[in-house]
Formats: structure tokens, C-alpha cells, sequence
């Protein structure tokens, strides 16, 4: 995964990268706000790791500038002590995802890594599913983002690992069920709706 890695201190940031390529992950570095920003454009980077306190943009700056932007991206504090609740609340506020506490430890890495990539996971699905879907108008299949036509439940099923049950809705039911039902000379069972009583207006 490539990760827009932010810290003005170069020890640090040294520190990051190492333990970020021990992960398996691909690190893109920044040494300061201005410069992560220039770096994000047409980039890839769905998680930014950022360290707080820095001059010019700080981290939180920083978060507030990503969030303007269409692509959501899951966005990492540091900080070199434990913040105050106050502290905690601006970076919330500002739409700070995590924390990790400097000096950073690989496990610790590797757990917030590891949220971040199922949060991601996540947005992608939802962003997949509110795109318009080619939908065909005969046999109801959907082309899915592989040009496959599939049936729409497989395609949700992929997706969500929702399961379909199949019913008859109450204007099929009279359209289409009955008429065929009726035209077979099919007796109707008791249980099957009544047709709707449609009242007249003189």
C-alpha cells in the first residue's frame, strides 16, 4: 500500500520508512506540509502517516486541506506525548482518524495499517455500489467494472456477501402472475391476494 509519510524531523522519518518497508508497504516521504500536498496530487495515497507538530502546515492543517478533497483518505496522527482531551477533540474535529504515539513501534504500526486497510476496503465497496450501474433493460443483468454482465444478485453478493431472496412484488403479482395463472385456467389458491378493490368516483 503506498503511504504519504509526513515529518519535518529526518531521523524520524528515516525510522518510518524502514519500519513501513519491513511491512511490505510502498512510502512516499514528505518533510513538511506544503510538500505532502504537492505530493498527494495524482499520487494513489489512500493513508497519510503524519507527524503533528511541524512548522508552516502542522498535521492537523494538513487533515483539514485532505479532507477537502473528493478521494477519502485515512489519515494517521503522531504526536510525541499522550494529548489532552481537548487536544484530542481539535483532531477529531479536523477528521484525524488515528493516533500513534512517537517513538512509533512496528506493532503498533502494523495494527493502525491493518484498520486503515479494512476502513478503506470498506469505502471502496460503498463508493462502488453508489456508482451507476449499466443496467440491462431486458434481462435486468448489470455490467460489472470487469465489462462482465452479471446477474444483479451476484453482483451485490461479491460485493456485500449479501444473500437474495426472491419474491413477487404486489403490481407483478396482479400484472403478470395473475393474468398468466388465470389464462392457464389455474385455480388460485386461498392464500393468494385478493385482487385490489378499485372504488369508483361518480
Amino acid at each position: 500500500m503506498k503511504i504519504l509519510l509526513v515529518d519535518d524531523d529526518p531521523i524520524a522519518r528515516l525510522h518510518l520508512e524502514a519500519e513501513l518497508r519491513a511491512l511490505g508497504h510502498d512510502p512516499v516521504l514528505a518533510a513538511n506540509g506544503d510538500e505532502a500536498l504537492s505530493l498527494l496530487v495524482d499520487s494513489g495515497v489512500r493513508v497519510i502517516i503524519s507527524d503533528w507538530m511541524m512548522p508552516g502546515i502542522d498535521g492537523l492543517e494538513l487533515c483539514r486541506r485532505v479532507r477537502t478533497g473528493p478521494d477519502y483518505v485515512y489519515f494517521i496522527l503522531c504526536s510525541q506525548k499522550e494529548g489532552s482531551r481537548q487536544n484530542e477533540q481539535l483532531a477529531a474535529d479536523a477528521g484525524v482518524d488515528d493516533f500513534l504515539l512517537k517513538p512509533v513501534h512496528a506493532h503498533d504500526l502494523w495494527m493502525r495499517l491493518r484498520v486503515a486497510e479494512r476502513i478503506l476496503g470498506f469505502t471502496r465497496r460503498v463508493h462502488e455500489l453508489e456508482e451507476i450501474l449499466p443496467i440491462c433493460g431486458y434481462c435486468k443483468k448489470v455490467r460489472d467494472d470487469r465489462n462482465y454482465w452479471q446477474r444483479i444478485e451476484q453482483y451485490f453478493n461479491e460485493r456485500t456477501g449479501a444473500e437474495f431472496s426472491h419474491s413477487v412484488c404486489p403490481d407483478c403479482m396482479e400484472t403478470v402472475v395473475r393474468p398468466q395463472l388465470e389464462k392457464m385456467g389455474v385455480p388460485l389458491p386461498a392464500s393468494f391476494p385478493a385482487k385490489p378493490r378499485v372504488d369508483r368516483v361518480s
